[in-house]
């Protein structure tokens, strides 16, 4: 299978979710202990319980609540178009990650510290929120950005080694979703300008953000032939050939057709056959 992890981007998403995960407890537990710190610094004679007890929760309460960009990462990718719309989303979904956080961990203060037979106050929602709703945002915004990132080069990773033979599939991950496509019934591929067009045979045509070039060497061994600056044609499908002049020929593959430029001689000794 070319580029596929037999469990498909499941296991893929497990690995990269805990690995964010791990990255994320050590950073909250970094940020926690300068907090501490500095508190203590600019306050002397703090109680140093309350102060932990304080970061403590804030930090709890980011944690439990990181399946929530996890999720929107995984089912709407940051580059996701139209862009607009997938801004507006994760915008929401940021607002909507601060109201929890803050009522998360103010309910868990208030909890924690009537243990300890003491009260907690945090203060007035109008004057804290927009303060917290912030600090948040910065963090929602690297986490979702850290997500994105490792789980691109996880997916990358584990569909960039083809197998050969003739069951040979291709993993197209179009956005969030993941097209797993006979090798076989990949008829061409095009460039569309950062992503690149797989042309199927049963008329589908998913989007993969790919360079051509890293397409031709990854299909090379399986007979896909670069026809033109913008298109790549799996050989084993032509069905025909037709000049249009001046040394340039028009492709057939099924239902698709595909152009061969004259700069590209090579490929039209392989389709000959010659």
């Amino acid at each position: 299978m070319t580029g596929g992890d037999p469990a498909g981007t499941n296991s893929v998403d497990r690995r990269a979710f805990w690995l964010c995960l791990l990255g994320a407890v050590a950073v909250v537990a970094a940020i926690n202990t300068v907090n501490v710190f500095t508190w203590l610094h600019d306050e002397p004679g703090g109680s140093v319980r309350t102060i932990v007890i304080t970061e403590t929760c804030s930090g709890v309460t980011a944690l439990a609540l990181l399946w929530m960009p996890w999720l929107a990462i995984r089912h709407l990718p940051l580059d996701r178009r139209p862009l607009w719309r997938t801004l507006s989303i994760h915008l929401a979904i940021l607002v909507a990650f601060g109201i929890v956080h803050v009522a998360g961990f103010v309910a868990l203060r208030h909890l924690v510290f009537a243990a300890f037979g003491e009260g907690y106050y945090w203060g007035r929602w109008q004057d804290k929120f927009p303060y917290e709703l912030r600090k948040d945002g910065l963090h929602y915004v690297m986490i979702m950005v850290c997500f994105w990132l490792v789980r691109e080069r996880l997916v990358s990773r584990a569909t960039s080694t083809p197998q050969t033979g003739p069951a040979a599939t291709f993993d197209i991950r179009d956005g969030a979703r993941l097209v797993r496509a006979p090798v076989a019934d990949i008829l061409a591929i095009s460039s569309a300008g950062n992503y690149a067009e797989f042309h199927l045979a049963d008329g589908r045509k998913p989007l993969m953000r790919a360079s051509l070039a890293s397409l031709e060497k990854r299909l090379g061994d399986h007979g896909f032939v670069r026809t033109h600056r913008s298109w790549l044609v799996n050989a084993a499908r032509v069905t025909e050939l037709t000049p249009e002049g001046s040394g340039d020929y028009a492709i057939t593959l099924g239902g698709v057709r595909a152009p061969l430029s004259r700069r590209f001689p090579e490929a039209l000794a392989k389709l000959r056959g010659g």
